[in-house]
């Protein structure tokens, strides 16, 4: 650390003394090189000289540790230096980037049970989850490495004696990237591992709620680039709230904003980087529905609601939302429905603890949201079936909650509420069940089970699902890196990962070479 952060945490010994670093439970932090304060900003060195921020545990309230956010001037200098470094990365050859892509997938490999600790000790999803997300940082930089070596260009025949025609992608420059609490390795990863192998250099915003993990998975970065003589600059890290987001969206040397977050700040997001001619990636919110058919295999639509309805305490862009049953079945479905939900609080409990099936909500504004929108159902006309209030003990957990009897166009319903709730319907046909889905103005995550080929074609054909992600027999949660991943509507547009995402992040040029010594024009035009 430096003498500025030596120096606050011997004046502030009592930060030290209430964080969890003391207990041996939380080793696995110091591996990861977690101070008791640390800086929040990174370009090639580490710094940060905004205020103090701490960390805390959602599934005990305690502090984990105390973090410098980065002032707006700081940010500045960091986009500044990241596209200075730009110009030296993007001439390296597309293969030896993705050979430094490959050396971060294998430095991710061997600290990932302890980033996925503290994936599941700072954002409190279960530690399985937490390894898992991690995981996919690893797979996507597996793919990109793959991508490096594959990166496209086309000849297109010329229609011009002596001519032809290329088309060519270039890197675009700086990617901002701003990323949200709930995924706060994974989305990141995505971004960054398929930008650095485009050329591109990244400045990274992680959740100002989950600054530890964002600070250890960038220290796993830096040693590969240090060990390389690459500039740091190329895999930036900048910490705070809105204005530090605010100085990324509004910075011309920003080329490419990605956010990841809710409709109403990417519609901010959206205009802000639209009015100065910028690139936008948005993934913004869901409101996703699971329809179960009755000729549905029940036992397997049950398990793939219940992870989609309660995985990660219901804080998923892709948590179902909303259940539409066949009325045939829904009696019976939400009877067993009620009954894993109880199984699985019967493993509620740390995050940590291996046996763990549901933790705690992110924080106490997530709780207060939870809480404010069973009473607004209910206020509304709803039942609840099952749940419905907070828990009893240290931390952020509340019940998983089922609510019936509201109308699907009711404004409870199409508002997503971050949280372990879901709402019950029933239809009759696939095409009443198919307008139901399509009904909220999210669009990005939705599930059929059914065995009736019919059905399906309907469900993934031009008059289906709307969405972006559209399932058949696998619940709305659980995305693999090889597909695109995003939504329509309000959620924002997006694609990240897999398919041809790759392209968000380069621009392409159109080039057309005369290798004759006649100067045709096109379409036969004669100008003489």
């Amino acid at each position: 650390m430096s003498r500025q952060l030596l120096n606050f945490s011997v004046k502030n010994s009592h930060i030290i003394s209430r964080n969890l670093l003391t207990n041996s439970k939380y080793g696995f932090l110091k591996d990861l090189g977690i101070e008791s304060v640390n800086p929040g900003v990174y370009d090639g060195k580490w710094s940060g000289s905004g205020k103090i921020i701490d960390s805390i545990s959602p599934s005990t309230g305690e502090i984990i540790a105390s973090v410098y956010e980065t002032t707006k001037n700081e940010t500045i200098n960091v986009i500044n230096n990241s596209n200075k470094s730009w110009i030296e990365w993007s001439s390296i050859p597309a293969p030896a980037r993705g050979e430094i892509v490959r050396q971060i997938g294998n430095e991710l490999r061997q600290n990932l049970i302890p980033l996925g600790k503290l994936v599941s000790l700072e954002m409190g999803k279960i530690l399985q989850e937490g390894i898992g997300e991690v995981q996919e940082y690893i797979d996507i930089c597996d793919y990109a490495v793959g991508l490096s070596r594959m990166l496209p260009g086309y000849i297109y025949p010329s229609e011009r004696l002596n001519h032809v025609l290329l088309e060519k992608w270039n890197p675009i420059g700086v990617v901002g990237v701003i990323s949200a609490f709930n995924f706060p390795v994974a989305v990141y990863g995505w971004n960054s591992a398929i930008a650095m192998v485009c050329g591109n250099t990244v400045v990274w915003k992680g959740s100002p709620t989950t600054p530890l993990v964002s600070i250890a998975t960038t220290k796993i970065i830096s040693n590969v680039l240090e060990k390389n003589g690459i500039s740091g600059s190329v895999a930036s890290l900048v910490t705070g709230g809105g204005d530090i987001g605010d100085t990324l969206v509004d910075n011309k040397n920003v080329s490419l904003v990605s956010f990841t977050g809710s409709t109403k700040v990417g519609h901010q997001v959206g205009l802000k980087v639209q009015n100065r001619f910028g690139k936008l990636l948005l993934e913004l919110g869901g409101n996703n529905a699971l329809i179960v058919a009755n000729d549905a295999d029940l036992e397997m639509s049950i398990r793939a609601a219940v992870f989609s309805c309660i995985g990660t305490a219901g804080q998923r862009c892709t948590t179902t939302r909303r259940l539409i049953i066949h009325k045939n079945i829904k009696n019976e479905f939400l009877k067993k429905l009620k009954i894993s939900f109880k199984s699985i609080l019967e493993r509620i409990g740390d995050p940590l603890d291996e046996k763990t099936l549901y933790g705690p909500l992110h924080n106490q504004q997530a709780v207060d949201a939870y809480e404010a929108t069973v009473k607004n159902a209910v206020e509304n006309g709803g039942t609840i079936e099952f749940g419905g209030k907070k828990i009893n003990r240290p931390g952020y957990y509340v019940e998983p909650t089922i609510i019936t009897n509201l109308s699907i166009d009711n404004k409870v319903v199409k508002n997503e509420t971050f949280a372990p709730i879901v709402y019950i319907f029933e239809y009759d046909t696939i095409d009443d069940a198919i307008i139901k889905n399509n009904i909220v103005e999210q669009g990005l995550s939705s599930s059929l089970f059914t065995k009736n080929l019919s059905n399906i074609f309907k469900w993934i054909g031009p008059h289906g699902s709307d969405c972006g992600i559209v399932n058949v027999n696998i619940g709305t949660s659980g995305a693999e890196i090889g597909g695109a991943f995003g939504g329509e509507k309000t959620t924002g547009g997006g694609r990240e990962s897999g398919s041809d995402s790759w392209k968000n992040y380069m621009r392409r040029s159109t080039i057309t070479i005369n290798y004759g010594d006649q100067l045709p024009l096109a379409q036969g035009i004669k100008f003489e």
